[in-house]
């Protein structure tokens, strides 16, 4: 993605605390870095992790093969940005001895859940990303995601 490319995710943006939001990143050069088991578990390992999200909470998540997806309310104090920088940070770190190089792309999706959004179905459909893309036929054979209301 371009630098303009960039500056278009951002543009819009803001950061309410109490909000919840729908997250996505992807990886670098969309690589899929995440079909090999020990980066995908080092992953998984730090999405659970509570020290990864500062004060923002993480309701649901699924780590798919070359991106990852997220259910995330913000607290008080960091806005998205830095939620998603320490995100990428902490896993990068903890995939350091797994996987050399740059790991995610810089920047990331997001989509403030109004108050009309029934938050469960979309983290049903979060969950739901390993069969509609095939990799499984039921998502208790997928191991990498979890939420809240399970």
């Amino acid at each position: 993605m371009t630098r303009y490319g960039h500056q278009l995710l951002r543009k819009g943006r803001a950061s309410l605390p109490g909000h919840v939001y729908l997250l996505t990143t992807t990886t670098a050069r969309r690589r899929s870095v995440f079909k090999e088991v020990e980066p995908a578990r080092a992953v998984a390992r730090s999405s659970i992790d509570p020290s990864c999200w500062g004060d923002a909470r993480l309701l649901c998540w699924v780590l798919m093969p070359d991106r990852w997806h997220g259910l995330v309310q913000l607290g008080g104090r960091d806005g998205l940005s830095l939620v998603m920088n320490r995100f990428k940070a902490f896993t990068a770190r903890r995939m350091s001895c797994t996987q050399a190089g740059i790991v995610w792309d810089r920047g990331f999706h997001d989509r403030a859940l109004r108050k009309e959004d029934d938050i469960r179905a979309v983290a049903r459909y979060i969950v739901g990303n390993p069969l509609r893309a095939g990799l499984v036929s039921n998502i208790l054979d997928y191991p990498y995601w979890n939420c809240i209301w399970l």
